[in-house]
């Protein structure tokens, strides 16, 4: 999406369509989830209603994403290291809650060189870690896993990012004997339309889960959220976001999340690339 200068190079409104420009470019990249931009993101996901529980639950999400190129690694793509940690707030046995440290993700994903960039499509590949750093039995899964993650993006038409997002956990050791082994697979649709000055509509925050084991969890939320990515000279890029989610399908889960309203925010860092 392109704004033009005025008559005579009028540089107020040219430096206007310019920021207008950077914005609507910011806010496809940090929801790209194969972006080379440096991020810190957070997020607060405040559920009110529940299935299964009158309490309402709550998640903090704070993550990075570390960009690699082949100088300072030993593989032949840029790698994608992105960390993630969890404060939830769950309900207890005596109908209160309680706010603990989650299981702790990772992933590190490697950008393919191929299809030729002149596609607009992008593809990345990688393992993805979770450890049980849970402080409390409620908050985490107890258990060790690791497993595959495919990210593709296409971003072919300049106001449009459409992608996903596919991981599949398996856990391999347990922190306790009575918990249940575990193989999910995680489905994140991308969908972002850029608007005009900055705002952009999305629906990218929604995470289908998939268990494999006999009668073990399905869940398929549909998020819608509005959001702007503010750009100013000097400083670096941030975006804010509202999104709305609702819990389309449920089966096999005691307790879930009905609806949920989540705030969130991320800092890039474009200038901050040292292998330039």
């Amino acid at each position: 999406m392109r704004c033009c200068v005025g008559v005579r190079g009028d540089r107020r409104r040219g430096e206007g369509c310019r920021q207008r420009d950077q914005a609507g470019e910011a806010g496809a990249r940090v929801s790209d989830p194969l972006t080379t931009l440096p991020q810190i993101f957070v997020q607060d996901a405040y559920t009110p209603q529940n299935f299964g529980t009158p309490v309402q639950t709550n998640r903090v999400i704070a993550r990075a994403i570390v960009p690699r190129v082949p100088r300072f690694t030993l593989l032949p793509f840029v790698q994608l290291v992105r960390p993630s940690f969890f404060l939830n707030t769950v309900p207890t046995k005596g109908g209160g809650s309680r706010t603990e440290f989650g299981d702790m993700q990772l992933f590190d994903v490697a950008v393919l060189p191929w299809p030729s960039p002149a596609t607009g499509l992008r593809m990345g590949v990688g393992p993805m870690f979770i450890f049980p750093t849970a402080t409390d039995k409620a908050a985490g899964q107890g258990a060790w896993q690791v497993g595959p993650t495919f990210g593709a993006v296409y971003k072919g038409l300049p106001w449009l990012l459409a992608g996903c997002l596919i991981q599949n956990p398996i856990s391999f050791a347990y922190t306790s004997p009575d918990r249940p082994a575990l193989s999910t697979l995680q489905f994140q649709p991308i969908l972002l339309a850029t608007v005009s000055g900055g705002w952009y509509v999305k629906s990218a925050d929604a995470t289908w889960t998939v268990n494999w084991r006999h009668h073990t969890s399905t869940l398929l939320p549909l998020s819608f959220g509005v959001g702007r990515v503010i750009v100013r000279e000097g400083y670096p890029p941030i975006n804010l976001f509202i999104t709305g989610e609702w819990m389309a399908y449920r089966q096999f889960a005691p307790v879930a999340a009905q609806t949920t309203v989540r705030f969130g925010m991320t800092v890039a860092f474009p200038d901050f690339r040292p292998w330039k």
